[in-house]
């Protein structure tokens, strides 16, 4: 029983987020109210498949916003009010699957995964090769990128010694993973940062880039420097063909002109509209990536792929459920005390030294990491408390610090999914590929802090 509702939880997520996005445009209080009910089975289901960190997680915040929403006298049939508010960021994530999907299904992944091995005598020119490879795939098919360049370098190191390995691969893919996102629209930490600070998307987007690229020049220097006196071996002979640079370009291209028009088509709908940036791009997504499949003349295999994995994803979305219905009743019940304000007071007490408040951001994300809170969850709690600071400083620099601070921890958390599905791959300890990356994310926040601060 337990599994038939596991392999159908997608039509519930799916039926609750629907209405959800259908009533952003009624405005209905009775179809909102419906909404948070329907949220209630919905966190319960979740809750019992979800991994033991979000349950913990979820409990938590349950628990205190219960606390939160008694002590502000409430009554408790309004409960379903306070449960809806981080429902944009499950129908975002809902919706990416999608261009994950097309990107499969133009073999994009495949191509230029080819092209990353290619003509490599050391693996100085490996680390470059595949940080730039990761770095590109990343911008569009997110955490699948990870798992498939790792997989490639699983396959073509094995006649390296495996501390070797593991060394290269948990460098170069976390760190270019977490590089890429800095600036991606389809990053869930930069969605919730634009519409929490109301800073636009486009006033994001060069600082971002140019912190973006600052590091990633960094790191791959660095990198290069580190394992250039090792002769890359390939695993299999005859493997290492022949780079094209025009047909890496030509691939780069047209990635890069795709991007370049679901932005402005991004940026066009939420003017037109004036929706916030995450509906937006959840509304966009779909359809975007359903044009680009025509367009490629892929629609079969879009459709294929993009059923399967749609599914597969929504119906393995427990564990963010778990964790953003839990925040949204206790960031919601958190706003009706004046406990909020207690929390605020520390804040605004070091508005006068911006650059405290900056760095604290940076190290509350690491620490928290560090005990495996995931970064939506301190963002959630930071974004109840900073507004009041947007009056006494830039939000722009408040932004880029939320985003490069939950960013580098991608590198570092033991208990995050990207550090931990590159301790399944490599059947390596986490807390050895957390202190082998922990000066690139101190390197990360230190450059993210610097621009914010640059920005003041």
């Amino acid at each position: 029983m337990s599994r038939l509702i596991h392999h159908n939880l997608y039509i519930y997520y799916s039926l609750v987020l629907v209405l959800f996005i259908v009533n952003v445009f009624l405005k209905n209080e009775a179809l909102e109210y419906i909404v948070g009910l329907l949220a209630l089975p919905m966190l319960f289901i979740s809750y019992l498949g979800a991994a033991k960190l979000f349950r913990i997680l979820g409990t938590v915040f349950v628990l205190i916003g219960l606390v939160l929403f008694l002590y502000a006298g409430l009554p408790l049939y309004e409960i379903p009010f306070y449960m809806t508010s981080t429902m944009p960021l499950l129908a975002f994530l809902a919706v990416l699957p999608w261009m994950n999907s097309v990107v499969r299904a133009g073999r994009f992944d495949r191509r230029i995964n080819q092209l990353m091995k290619s003509n490599v005598e050391d693996l100085g020119k490996l680390y470059v090769r595949t940080s730039l490879t990761t770095y590109t795939l990343v911008s569009f098919i997110n955490l699948s990128a990870l798992s498939l360049t790792q997989n490639v370098l699983i396959e073509n190191m094995t006649k390296f010694k495996k501390t070797l390995r593991d060394a290269f691969i948990s460098r170069t893919t976390l760190r270019a993973f977490a590089i890429a996102l800095a600036w991606s629209p389809m990053e869930i930490m930069v969605a919730i940062t634009v519409d929490t600070t109301g800073v636009s998307y486009l006033t994001y987007l060069p600082w971002l880039l140019l912190c973006s690229v600052i590091i990633l020049v960094i790191d791959t220097l660095w990198g290069k420097k580190a394992f250039q006196n090792v002769p890359y071996e390939p695993a299999v002979e005859g493997h290492n063909r022949v780079f094209s640079p025009k047909e890496f370009g030509l691939q780069i291209l047209h990635l890069l002109v795709v991007l370049t028009t679901f932005l402005a088509i991004v940026v066009f709908v939420g003017n037109q509209f004036n929706l916030n940036f995450i509906l937006t791009v959840t509304l966009v997504i779909l359809p975007f990536a359903c044009i680009w499949a025509l367009f490629m003349k892929k629609w079969r295999s879009f459709l294929a792929i993009g059923w399967g994995t749609w599914k597969a994803r929504t119906n393995g979305m427990q564990n963010f459920v778990v964790l953003f219905l839990s925040l949204a009743f206790f960031s919601s019940s958190l706003n009706e005390t004046p406990f909020l304000q207690l929390i605020q007071e520390p804040f605004l007490a070091a508005s006068g030294y911006p650059i405290i408040i900056l760095l604290l951001i940076q190290f509350m994300y690491l620490g928290m990491s560090m005990i495996g809170v995931h970064p939506v969850a301190t963002v959630g709690v930071l974004m109840e408390v900073l507004p009041p600071l947007y009056d006494v400083m830039n939000p722009l620099s408040i932004g880029m610090v939320l985003i490069t601070g939950a960013l580098a921890t991608a590198t570092v958390g033991t208990y995050g999914v990207t550090v931990t599905m590159t301790s399944m791959n490599t059947i390596e300890n986490p807390y050895r590929i957390m202190l082998r990356n922990m000066p690139f994310a101190l390197l990360y926040g230190g450059i993210g802090t610097l621009i914010a601060y640059l920005l003041l």
